[in-house]
């Protein structure tokens, strides 16, 4: 079973992921992933931080001549501020460290000092902080390299920034990626992307913050995946949680799942076809490639809010913990807009769902036995 943890605070010495159940033979090469840390770091909007941080990744076990063992791997990602916070963060004695304790709204702060009895909101906010997903990108990176070995893409772009949406468009994945890589608020949209700029320069004036919408898109997976005989095998469900659980984001949709909802039955489906190549087709994906549970062979489409940033440059009102009294929330450094990079975090977690399920369907102790079987499944079905 593919499985992975992170580890590691946003100001302390570094990030660490742990990942457990890759099959051994699979091709990893450092900077691969560091092209994805850097995709990560990118997009109008992002805060200060982004100009002191310039991630890298560090293998420190599991890989041997560039090839996976088969092992538990194991990646580093250095916090390049750690000596500014060293006084602050040290596992030791803490030196000049001032408590925080004004909670902020829309933040793990305050539920997250009730829960385990702090009296610091650092000792929540360092954890809980979207410096966290840098971990997760590393591990979403490792995992595409998976999916690429069966023909798989995955990519993340943004639809919407604040009021501002992008035109409804479905070209093929290296049209998208194209378009939306060179954008710098990672849309597609070329007008959109200037009106989005433009979103986020008024909220640097308004001393705001600006949420989203992202979408996730993967092409070429087999029909098999996930299954629907438990709830916690379905794909669906599996993405939605993964998705769900990266920072600030608050809502999860699969293809046409809010614009169906209003829609009767005969137009909410997609009709099957037999394919004159053999095997079975769609006109429309809808369902985003998802039935049952169950991978359809359609492209798989997933879409995503994200809430604008908790950290405001007019704070808003809160209670100081230790006094009891009204007061303004604290400001860390933070961004202004956080979406293009959400974007490609959602990506990330997403392919590494998609990755679990691969190994889940296909498995087998190396990549040469994952293919071997993933190719008699694809004969398999082109005789159905």
């Amino acid at each position: 079973m593919l499985r992975y943890l992170t580890a590691g605070e946003s100001h302390g010495r570094c990030l660490v992921a742990v990942i457990e159940g890759l099959p051994a033979g699979l091709k990893l090469d450092a900077s691969t992933i560091d092209a994805d840390l850097a995709r990560r770091q990118s997009g109008y909007g992002r805060g200060g931080r982004m100009a002191i941080e310039r991630d890298r990744v560090e293998f420190l076990s599991g890989v041997r001549g560039g090839e996976t063992l088969g092992s538990p791997l194991a990646m580093l990602i250095p916090n390049r501020d750690w000596p500014n916070w060293e006084r602050v963060m040290s596992p030791s004695a803490l030196q000049g460290a001032v408590p925080l304790t004004c909670p902020r709204p829309g933040h793990a702060d305050l539920p997250g000092v009730l829960k385990y009895g702090r009296s610091d909101i650092r000792d929540i906010l360092e954890r809980a902080s979207a410096r966290e997903t840098a971990a997760r990108m590393a591990v979403g990176s490792v995992a595409k390299v998976l999916l690429s070995c069966f023909g798989t893409e995955v990519l993340g772009h943004v639809l919407a920034i604040g009021p501002v949406r992008a035109r409804p468009a479905n070209p093929g994945l290296a049209a998208l990626r194209k378009a939306s890589e060179s954008s710098p608020v990672r849309c597609a949209d070329r007008a959109a992307s200037k009106r989005m700029v433009a979103a986020i320069r008024a909220a640097v004036r308004n001393r705001d913050t600006i949420g989203g919408v992202v979408e996730v898109r993967a092409e070429g997976l087999p029909v098999g995946l996930g299954s629907h005989v438990h709830w916690d095998r379905r794909l669906d469900g599996r993405i939605a949680g993964a998705v769900v659980s990266i920072q600030a984001f608050k809502g999860v949709e699969i293809g046409d799942a809010f614009a169906v909802a209003a829609s009767p039955g005969s137009r909410a489906h997609d009709e099957i076809f037999r394919a004159r190549s053999g095997g079975y087709t769609r006109r429309t994906n809808r369902a985003g490639g998802l039935e049952g549970g169950i991978t359809n062979g359609m492209p798989l489409v997933v879409r995503a809010a994200v809430k604008p940033v908790s950290t405001i440059g007019r704070p808003l009102s809160t209670v100081d913990i230790r006094t009891g009294r009204a007061a303004r929330a604290i400001k860390e450094r933070s961004d202004v807009c956080m979406v293009p990079a959400a974007a490609v975090v959602a990506e990330a977690v997403v392919a590494v769902e998609l990755a679990r399920a691969f190994q889940e369907k296909f498995g087998g102790d190396s990549v040469d036995e994952m293919k071997r079987n993933w190719r008699s499944w694809a004969g398999a079905l082109a005789r159905r």
